[in-house]
Formats: structure tokens, sequence, C-alpha cells
């Protein structure tokens, strides 16, 4: 991960934007550098792991741009052969490629990459600034305005708390130009659905996920895997282990008491022969780890905030322990595939339409909650289920087959690999089991019980006055609301809602996140 900041106006000191851009400093602790020309400021924290030499330090600078770039462009050798067959470059970076491709066809550009980025270009000619974010967001931006009106784009709104009034999230699949936030590409949206039977609609998954993994093996830097024992994350380490010369290493947490996946992610790495550690936490490090893992955040979205916790805490030990600097994990399969909840869509339709409305706000969930954990210690987060061409392929098929006619959640996914042996039989027709649970019930336990002794149902009643802005309702989400406020106060806005199953499906009117509410959980704690 690396981190950007960029502005173009003389309201904001430069000490108040290199102060604010401080706060995003562990996204890239390798090297900082800013350019300061009179009203343009541009600010780059380094994680190096495409060329780790100086030669690949941005802003990179060409004939009429300058760019930064906090992301991973995997096609950027195939457009350096298309667009640019005798330049040469001055670095082994992915990201130099970006600004003259931006002077050779402008926006158009962004239809072209293959990545997971956020990026700001200035233009020379036009004096402006332009700005994009990939279509899922898997990569942050944030935006504010200063008193005059000038806007300002950081990767995270931590850097922007003190320099505007009111933060906003960068639409994914969308870039910035002239004042106007244009949309590029959407990944949900589907003009037709994919023709063939489920075999060979189960091959494009497969062969598509194994060039998503492969892909995101890319890097001069060290590569790690987080296997939680559960299908998502047991397939991308699979086929990374299938792919890599070298056994790769992958890493698990749980709960000291109560931890569900810990045995079935030894198991998964016996399997496949990885070098595997595990990393056992207790309810002290839970509550300690929470009003850090709030401010990383930025978010009371109770479930995103459960499910970061581990996450969180098996990233600092990486980071403390190890020389990894990439990690891949699991996250993006339950939008695109199907959730516990979505067993009770009533039709096709409903399925296909909250696939949408889910993809379309990962970005303040799952894949806000992966991009901090892993960010705030240090280290760079990759998603397999987030590869363009794989997402818009299984947006495509039709929601009939992907609908839970057989008694087996995801059972696309489950038949695509289902003849390679990569793992147990046991591990890829296992139940889903919700991450911040499968860490041990008693985490999340833990936290209600934590937060009734601090709170009421009184204050949670009068904090509803308080909080217009999706207003707390339970104890739980009043106490991340609070911690919430303590380090953005004012901005619930950057969060559309919570994140709940759909309370119009007879099933689902639960008053908890989490899939152990649903009466459909079964052997998924086990």
């Amino acid at each position: 991960m690396c981190s950007i900041i960029g502005y173009l106006g003389d309201l904001l000191s430069v000490k108040a934007l290199e102060k604010g851009f401080n706060e995003s400093k562990m996204r890239g602790p390798d090297m900082t550098r800013w350019m300061h020309d009179g009203p343009l400021h541009l600010g780059f924290h380094r994680l190096a792991i495409m060329d780790l030499s100086e030669n690949g330090m941005q802003p990179f600078e060409s004939k009429s741009t300058i760019t930064l770039c906090n992301g991973e462009i995997y096609n950027y050798q195939n457009i350096q052969a298309s667009f640019f067959p005798n330049a040469s470059w001055q670095s082994n970076s992915d990201c130099e490629v970006l600004g003259p491709l931006y002077e050779k066809i402008g926006c158009a550009m962004f239809k072209k990459l293959d990545a997971e980025f956020a990026l700001i270009i200035y233009d020379k000619s036009s004096q402006s600034l332009i700005a994009a974010r990939d279509p899922i967001g898997i990569r942050p931006l944030f935006y504010g305005y200063d008193q005059s009106e000038n806007i300002i784009f950081a990767s995270e709104a931590r850097c922007l708390v003190s320099l505007v009034d009111k933060i906003f999230p960068f639409p994914p699949g969308h870039y910035y130009k002239d004042g106007q936030f244009i949309p590029y590409r959407d990944v949900t949206e589907v003009d037709s659905y994919i023709a063939g039977d489920l075999e060979e609609i189960c091959q494009g998954i497969h062969d598509r996920l194994i060039n998503a993994v492969e892909k995101r093996l890319m890097s001069d830097a060290p590569v790690g895997f987080l296997l939680s024992g559960g299908l998502d994350s047991s397939l991308v380490c699979a086929l990374a282990a299938k792919i890599s010369d070298h056994p790769i290493e992958t890493f698990a947490i749980g709960m000291d008491k109560d931890a569900i996946d810990l045995k079935y992610a030894k198991e998964v790495s016996e399997f496949i022969g990885s070098h595997h550690t595990e990393v056992i936490i207790n309810t002290k490090d839970v509550l300690e780890a929470l009003p850090t893992v709030v401010s990383l955040l930025g978010t009371y979205d109770i479930t995103t905030i459960r499910a970061s916790i581990g996450m969180y805490l098996v990233c600092k030990y990486i980071h403390e322990h190890t020389n990894i600097k990439v990690l891949l994990t699991g996250e993006i399969s339950d939008e695109l595939f199907g959730y516990k909840y979505t067993d009770f869509a009533p039709d096709a339709s409903s399925f296909q339409n909250e696939a949408v409305k889910r993809v379309q706000e990962l970005y303040m969930y799952d894949v806000l909650r992966a991009d901090r954990c892993i960010s705030d210690n240090a280290i760079e987060g990759r998603v397999p289920f987030g590869d363009l061409d794989f997402a818009q392929y299984v947006m495509q098929i039709n929601p009939e087959l992907k609908l839970n006619k057989y008694q087996k959640g995801k059972y696309l996914l489950r038949r695509a690999f289902a003849k390679d042996n990569l793992l147990p039989e046991t591990i890829l027709m296992r139940e889903k089991a919700a991450f911040s649970d499968a860490v041990g019930h008693s985490m999340v336990d833990d936290l209600k019980a934590y937060a009734k002794k601090h709170y009421t149902l009184s204050m949670v009643e009068q904090a509803k006055e308080k909080y217009a802005i999706n207003p707390p309702f339970s104890e739980e989400s009043l106490m991340y609301r609070e911690l919430f406020e303590k380090y953005y106060p004012g901005q619930a806005q950057m969060i559309k809602d919570f994140w709940m199953p759909n309370k119009n499906w007879e099933g689902c009117d639960v008053d908890d996140p989490s899939a152990r509410v649903l009466k459909n959980y079964g052997d998924s704690g086990k």
C-alpha cells in the first residue's frame, strides 16, 4: 500500500497539509516525497512493492503530467507494448505508464486498466487535477473542499479531518475532471447473461480465478496469505501454492477459548504444504485493539468493526514478526456468489439486485476492512475475487444458477474446483462461518458484554436524536458510534448504511448482522 494526497489551492498551508497527510504514514513507511509548486501540492508515502529502488518512487513526471498512484496495474506491460513499443522507462514500476497513457488517450485510459488503484494526475496543460478510482474501490480515495471550493484528494479520511468540513468517499468506477465525477465502468452492469451449460460456466469461474490469483503474485517484495480455513481464503491459498515454486506463508487467527477456524486452517495448510502460523488472541487483546480499529477504519458499521479486529491483529503480528509486504485475501466472494442470508432471496431477480447493491457498496464494508487492517500494518492487500474480469463474469451468470437450490451455498464456486483436488473435500464443501464469529464466538459476545457495561438502552434512545444519520440501535452500535465521532466528528455521511441482511426478505428481519442469528446457520459455527 501507498498513500497519496493532491490539492490545488492556496487556502490550506503546507504545514497543515503535511500534518494531515502524515496520518496515513503507515500506508507507506519506506519513503515520503512532497511536491509544492505554487498552488500545486502533491504528496506520496511509499510502500515499495514493484521496483524497490528509488527509481520507483513517485510522483512520476512526464511531458505534460505529474502522476501519483496507490495501486497495482496488472496489465502495465501489455499497455507499454501496445501504446509505447519503443519507449524507455526510468523504472520497473507498474505505475510509471499512467502519465504517458493519459497524455495519449486521456480519460479513456481508465477503461484500459486491469488494476486496483486510486490515482491523481496533474495535467500541466490545463493546470488541473484529475483523479480516479478502480471499479470496486479496492484502493481507497476520499475528497473534500476548502472554503473556496477547491477540491482535495487523499487516500484516507484521516488525512482530511483537520482540513475540510465534510469528507466524502470517492465513488468507485469514476474519474474526476473539471468538477465532475464521471462513471467509466460498472462491473455489476449486465446486458445479457452468459450462455452455456452449468459445466461451461463453472469452467469460466475456474479459469478466471486461477488467472486472478496468478497475476496477484506479481511482486518484488515477499508475499503472504491470510487463511481462515473457509472456502474463499482456502481456494486462494491452494491456487497460489500450486502456482508457486516454493511453499507459501499462511496465517490464521483465533480466540484462545473457542476459535472455530483454526483447525480448518491447519487442515488446509497441511494439505497444501504451506508454512503456517497461528496467532492466538484473548479478550484483553480485542478490547485494547477496539479504539485503534475504529480510528483506522473510519466507520461505525457493526459488521465491519467486528470482522476487523481479528484481521487487524493478525496483520499486526505479520508486520511485527515477518518481512512480508503483500497479503492475498479471500474477500468479495460472498457478495458475488451469495452469503447465508441470500438463501432467503425470494427469487432470482431479488438475488441479483442484492448482489448489485452489495458489490456497489463493498468499498464501505469488506473492502474498507481489508484495506485498512492490512495497510495500517505497512502491508499491501490484494483481492483475487475482486479481479475485474472475474467479478464481471460472475455478475453475468444467470442468478437462477446462483440461488441455493443445491443445499450448499456458493455451489458454483465449489463445483468449479471439485475435480482439481486442490483442497480436502471437508474444506471444499464446508459451510460458511462469518469471519467475526469464526475467530471465536466469544469475541463478539465479549464486545456486546463490554458495550452493555458502558451503555444502556435509554442511552441508545437518546443517541437516536443526537445522531440523525444512521442512528445507533443497540448498546454495541452506540459504543462504536461514540468512538467514530471521537476520531471523525460530524462525518457520519461517509458510511451509507449498516451492513445488515435484507430486512424485506422473510427470515432476514433480524437486529444483529451476524449470520449466527439466521435460522439456516446450521453447522457453520462448528
